[in-house]
């Protein structure tokens, strides 16, 4: 198993893509710590069903928009388990609406959860990944950071942030041995699509050369690539996942 004994963070890992990659990495023999906001019931589902697989996972609740409180999760956990070997900042939200009626509480949730989030997380991790010159960060974006999206200013600026934020931190922290990448999923099969009108999913298909929606697992598979040795000279890159959007 490629990550046997290590350590990974996931945030936003209760539902969605986020789950697909804690039971990926799982799977793989990691110890998988991973965070969720308001989804209690589904984390603890999760993990009771790891835990009863012989696997081990553990559910962390946390609000990644606090810089105090992820310092504080990122500490226990490698007090209990040792040090973060993986991270993987997951966890987003989105509160669509154009920008000339958007509220600044809708523009700052969004832009404190999928971008500051993973500024916290990073912030947290970095210490011990340089110390033993070694550690991977994943940023999973989206692809409305290259494409744009109607309606969603936040949600793309703050994905783009994510594409940024990976390209320069790459370059302060490669020669250290710490790979830090970015992954853009297109029309990914999740809760969050789930509430878009089926007419409007139809038209999402029609734009993917593929002609079908993609699955969580799917993305789940390029995250183990990106954080596996497999990977080793891939440094601040965005890997796009989308059945051919872009």
């Amino acid at each position: 198993m490629r990550f046997d004994g290590q350590v990974v963070f996931v945030t936003g890992g209760a539902r969605g893509i986020g789950n697909a990659i804690v039971r990926r990495f799982a799977d793989e023999g990691a110890v998988v710590l991973f965070t969720y906001k308001s989804n209690e019931s589904a984390a603890l589902r999760l993990e009771a069903e790891l835990l009863a697989q012989g696997k081990r996972a553990k559910a962390v609740a946390l609000d990644v928009c606090s810089h105090v409180q992820t310092l504080a999760a990122i500490d226990a956990a490698a007090r209990e388990f040792g040090p973060i070997d993986v991270l993987i900042n997951n966890a987003g939200v989105t509160e669509d609406g154009f920008l000339m009626f958007m509220e600044e509480p809708s523009w700052d949730k969004v832009i404190d959860t999928n971008l500051k989030g993973a500024y916290n997380c990073c912030k947290a991790v970095l210490p011990s990944m340089i110390s033993k010159r070694r550690g991977v960060i994943i940023n999973i974006s989206s692809i409305s950071a290259l494409a744009g999206a109607l309606g969603q200013t936040n949600y793309c600026a703050s994905k783009a942030g994510l594409i940024g934020l990976t390209r320069a931190l790459s370059r302060e922290v490669a020669g250290k041995n710490i790979r830090v990448n970015a992954i853009a999923p297109g029309y990914i099969v999740t809760d969050m699509l789930e509430k878009v009108p089926e007419r409007v999913r139809q038209q999402f298909v029609e734009k993917i050369s593929c002609g079908r929606l993609g699955e969580t697992d799917e993305v789940a598979k390029v995250v183990i690539f990106l954080a596996s040795s497999d990977a080793s000279y891939i440094y601040g890159q965005t890997i796009i996942v989308d059945g051919g959007i872009i």
